[in-house]
């Protein structure tokens, strides 16, 4: 989005939920809970960001949540949003980190693993959840194929790269 620099995506819009305008958000980059509900967030319509204020959030999960938007109050109205990219000013984003935030930091990292001769890196896909399974976290990446999840176990980890957002994983056969 040219010109709108300091936006960044961090949900997009699912469906509509009951027909007076509550839509379901599904989230990536940051968790449903560290959305500031006192600032806008911007949906773009003919190219120019548009401010909405949330009225009411629930979180659902750890991506999703119910949110009712100012000026959204049919069910017609969410089908004209539905689908679009739901953005806040970046200095409204949280600072995560590993230290602090665990696995859970990973989100919209790129996955990759070494490629059969090694020699090479294969990218998997972005990482778009972390589950925190009870001794067994997982992650659920994007690829090419639809979404995967993966056991994000210690002895798979190669390296991770917070720098560029990357974490290599050698990936057990058969998962991917």
């Amino acid at each position: 989005m040219a010109g709108y620099d300091n936006l960044q995506q961090v949900a997009q819009v699912l469906k509509s939920n009951g027909t007076d305008g509550e839509l379901v958000m599904g989230f990536r980059e940051i968790a449903p809970e560290d959305i500031n509900l006192k600032e806008p967030v911007f949906i773009v319509f003919d190219g120019l960001p548009v401010p909405f204020y949330i009225e009411s959030f629930t979180k659902r999960g750890n991506t999703k949540a119910l949110v009712r938007l100012t000026g959204i109050g049919s069910m017609e109205d969410v089908e004209e949003i539905t689908g679009k990219a739901v953005y806040i000013e970046e200095d409204q984003l949280p600072e995560m980190s590993l230290e602090d935030d665990g696995y859970a930091a990973l989100v919209g990292w790129m996955l990759l693993t070494p490629a059969e001769d090694e020699e090479a890196l294969i990218e998997v896909g972005e990482i778009t959840d972390f589950l925190d399974i009870p001794k067994n976290p997982c992650i659920e990446v994007e690829t090419e194929n639809g979404a995967v999840m993966i056991p994000l176990h210690e002895d798979f980890i190669l390296s991770v790269d917070p720098e560029y957002q990357e974490i290599i994983m050698q990936i057990p056969a058969g998962l991917l």
